[in-house]
C-alpha cells in the first residue's frame, strides 16, 4: 500500500496543508481480511451508474487546468455566486453525520455550524471523531450495524474494514436510482464533480457513496528552494545524474547543509518506473509485472544508496527517528524534498513571511536520462465518500442528497465561503483585496465539519502573499500530464488479497535498509525472490485476472 503522510497533514487535501501519497489509479489499498483473495468492481460496472458530468463552476478561473488538472485561481473571487437557490432540508427532521477531525474538539454550541445550518434550513448534528482513532470508531459503529444518516469514510481506512465491498451494501443505501444518467440534474452540483470520482464510489456495481474528488493527481512533486539554487548558480536539474550533482553542490555538512530529504518516490518516476504506487504495470507482451522486477527500479534504489552513503541526505532524515522535513526545508538545512501537491503552499505561505526572497518551486517534470521522458504516476481520483444511511426512504434520502448538493457548492460561492469560513463579522473579516481573514472563533469552531461530509471541484488558490502560487502551480501541473502514466486498471476498484498486503511493508522496509546501508546493495535480488515467493507472484496472478476479466 502506498505511503502517507501523518493524517494532521491530511488536510493539504484540501488546500491547507501536505497531500497524501496514496494508492495510484483506483486501485484501493490493504484489505485486512484474513485469508482474502482480493475482488474487484469492473469498469462495466462502474461507469453505467454515475452521473452525467455537467460542469458546476460558476467563477472562471484565472489559469485553466489541463484535466485532471485543477483550475487556478489567483486570488480570492471579489464576486460571491449564489449556488443553491432553495433550502435543501425540507422535512425538520435533524440529520446526523460522523466526521474525522486532526485537531481539538470544536465547541457543540457552535457559530460555524449554525449559520451553515440555517442556510441550508435545518439541523446537522456532527459526531466529530479523532481522525487519528477513526478506523477503530468505523469499526465499532460498522460492526454493531450502528450508522448516522450521513458516514464520511476516509479511503485509507476504508482499505483497512475488513470485507467493506460486502459491508457497504448491508449498511448504506444504493444511490444508483438518485444519480444515474441525468437522474443527477436534480442535484446539479454533484453531476459537476469528475466522472472518475464518481466511477471510484461504485462497489458491486452498485452507486454507493458520494466521492470526495482529489485536488492534485499527482501523489508526489520534487520541490526546491529556487532562491538558494540561483544565488548560488546552480540550475534545476533536468537528468538524474544532474540530481546527484545538485546533491554534491548543495550539501556542506560544516555549515549544517544538506542537499535533500528522501527523495525516493521521485527518484523512481524520473527512472522511468512504471505502476502508479500500486507498483502493478502491464508490459508491451501482455504480461503484469511489478515495478520490483524492472532495470529502472534497481537503478532508482542504486541512486538512493549512492546518494545515502555519501551523506547527501540530512542526517535526521536518514536516521530511523526521521524528522521534520519541512522546517529543515525552510530553515535552509535541505534544498529539495518530495511530497505530495498540498505540502507547497503549506510550506511557502508561512515562510514567505518570516524570510523575504523565499521562493520554493516544483522542479519541471524530467526523465533519468535527456531525451528520456519520465513516468509520472496518477494519484486516486478521490479521497473519500460519504455514504447514506440505508433504509430511511425516498424522501429521506433525496433529502440528505440535496445537503450533499449543497455541500458540492464549488469555490467562488457564497456556500463555499460559509461552509469554509463562516460567518462575515463573527468569523472573519476581509482583507485588502476582499479574501477572508479568520479569527479565533473560527479556529475554536471549524473541524472541516461540511467540507468533511462531500467533495467539491477541486482548485488552486492562491493570494496576494503568494501571488504567483497557483500559476505556478497549475503551469507545473499541465507539463506533467503529458506523461502521466495510462492504468491498465482505470476504472476497476481493486481490493488486495491478504497476501500481498501482508508483505507490501516488510519488503519495503527491506529495501529501505538497503538504500541506507543497514543490507548490502546486493541483497536486492534475494529481496525480491523473496517477495515473490511470500505473495508476489499469486498477486501477479490476481491482477492480470482482473484484466483478463475486463477485456484488457
Amino acid at each position: 500500500m502506498g505511503g502517507t503522510t501523518n493524517r494532521r497533514n491530511f488536510l493539504g487535501l484540501v488546500g491547507l496543508g501536505a497531500a497524501s501519497l496514496a494508492s495510484g489509479g483506483t486501485l484501493a489499498g490493504c484489505s485486512k481480511e484474513p485469508g482474502s483473495k482480493g475482488s474487484a468492481t469492473t469498469a462495466e460496472q462502474a461507469a453505467g451508474v454515475v452521473p452525467t458530468f455537467k460542469d458546476s463552476t460558476l467563477v472562471p478561473p484565472d489559469i485553466k487546468g489541463t484535466r485532471p488538472v485543477a483550475d487556478g485561481y489567483q486570488k480570492y473571487p471579489t464576486s460571491l455566486a449564489d449556488a443553491v437557490a432553495e433550502k435543501p432540508i425540507t422535512s425538520g427532521q435533524p440529520i446526523s453525520a460522523t466526521t474525522p477531525w486532526w485537531g481539538p474538539a470544536p465547541p457543540t454550541d457552535n457559530k460555524l455550524v449554525g449559520g451553515v445550518n440555517a442556510d441550508l434550513g435545518g439541523t446537522i448534528n456532527f459526531s466529530i471523531q479523532d481522525g487519528v482513532t477513526y478506523g477503530d470508531k468505523l469499526n465499532t459503529m460498522l460492526g454493531a450495524r450502528d450508522v448516522p444518516d450521513l458516514t464520511c469514510i476516509p479511503g485509507w481506512e476504508i482499505n483497512k474494514l475488513a470485507r467493506f465491498n460486502e459491508g457497504v451494501h448491508a449498511l448504506f443505501e444504493d444511490l444508483t436510482p438518485y444519480l444515474a444518467g441525468d437522474k443527477a440534474n436534480a442535484y446539479p452540483l454533484l453531476a459537476g464533480l469528475d466522472t472518475k470520482s464518481w466511477q471510484d464510489a461504485v462497489w458491486g456495481g452498485k452507486l454507493m457513496g458520494v466521492p470526495f474528488p482529489s485536488d492534485n493527481p499527482f501523489p508526489t512533486m520534487l520541490f526546491y528552494r529556487k532562491d538558494i539554487a540561483d544565488q548560488r548558480g546552480i540550475a534545476a536539474p533536468t537528468t538524474l545524474d544532474e540530481v546527484y550533482e545538485f546533491g554534491k553542490k548543495m550539501t556542506n555538512a560544516d555549515k549544517g547543509e544538506w542537499a535533500f530529504g528522501d527523495i525516493f518516490q521521485e527518484v523512481l518516476q524520473i527512472c522511468g518506473n512504471t505502476g502508479s504506487q500500486n507498483g502493478w504495470a502491464k508490459g508491451a507482451d501482455g504480461k503484469v509485472y511489478h515495478r520490483y522486477e524492472t532495470e529502472e527500479y534497481k537503478r532508482a534504489v542504486e541512486f538512493m544508496a549512492r546518494i545515502y552513503a555519501e551523506k547527501l541526505i540530512h542526517p535526521e532524515l536518514a536516521s530511523s527517528k526521521g524528522g521534520d522535513v519541512k522546517t529543515l526545508f525552510k530553515g535552509g538545512k535541505i534544498f529539495m524534498f518530495a511530497d505530495g501537491g498540498g505540502a507547497w503552499k503549506e510550506v511557502q505561505r508561512p515562510a514567505i513571511a518570516t524570510t523575504p526572497g523565499f521562493n520554493m518551486q516544483a522542479v519541471k517534470a524530467f526523465g533519468a536520462d535527456a531525451g528520456k521522458p519520465p513516468v509520472r504516476w496518477g494519484g486516486t481520483p478521490s479521497i473519500m465518500w460519504t455514504f447514506v444511511k440505508k433504509g430511511l426512504g425516498q424522501e429521506r434520502t433525496a433529502e440528505l442528497l440535496r445537503v450533499l448538493n449543497y455541500v458540492a457548492a464549488p469555490f467562488g460561492t457564497k456556500e463555499y465561503e460559509l461552509m469554509n469560513y463562516g460567518t462575515e463579522g463573527t468569523h472573519f473579516t476581509r482583507d485588502a483585496s476582499g479574501a477572508p481573514v479568520t479569527n479565533d472563533l473560527y479556529v475554536k469552531e471549524f473541524a472541516n465539519q461540511f467540507i468533511f461530509l462531500g467533495g467539491r471541484p477541486p482548485v488552486v488558490v492562491g493570494g496576494p502573499d503568494i501571488p504567483n502560487y497557483a500559476s505556478d502551480f497549475v503551469n507545473w501541473g499541465n507539463d506533467a500530464t503529458q506523461y502521466l502514466e495510462k492504468n491498465p486498471w482505470e476504472g476497476i476498484k481493486v481490493e488486495v488479497p491478504t497476501q500481498q498486503a501482508a508483505i507490501q511493508q516488510p519488503t519495503d522496509d527491506k529495501i529501505t535498509d538497503i538504500q541506507r546501508g543497514r543490507r548490502p546493495l546486493s541483497d536486492l535480488p534475494k529481496v525480491i525472490d523473496e517477495w515473490k515467493a511470500g505473495g508476489g507472484d499469486a498477486a501477479r496472478d490476481f491482477y492480470a485476472k482482473v484484466l483478463a476479466d475486463n477485456g484488457r
